[in-house]
């Protein structure tokens, strides 16, 4: 699903991942920050895709915001799981967008 944003300007941090061969309880903790993000003041939505290389943008209103996320406690859990357990290599970019469009088929 394509999250639907606010006119710009908003912030995307996007997270690009490896993953190891270890994936036990990498599902379950994902869908749990995905929906703790969600509650998060300045969450605007998120995207993901996963193949050989995993790709999570998230939105957010401002750089603040972002902060506070990362900062926050069952995050700070979650990042130092994905680099003992689930992760062999990953790359964070934090963006702000200035334009967007799109377009959807009837």
């Amino acid at each position: 699903m394509i999250a639907a944003t606010p006119v710009p300007p908003y912030y995307a941090v996007i997270f690009t991942s490896l993953k190891t061969a270890n994936d036990q309880g990498y599902d379950a903790m994902s869908d749990r920050m995905v929906a703790l993000a969600q509650q998060q003041p300045g969450f605007l939505g998120i995207e993901s895709a996963r193949e050989s290389v995993g790709i999570t943008v998230s939105y957010w209103t401002s750089l603040e915001a972002i902060r506070a996320w990362k900062a926050h406690a069952d995050h700070l859990i979650a990042q130092h799981s994905g680099r003992a357990e689930w992760y062999s290599h990953y790359k964070t970019r934090i963006a702000r967008v200035e334009r967007d469009y799109d377009f959807e088929s009837a």
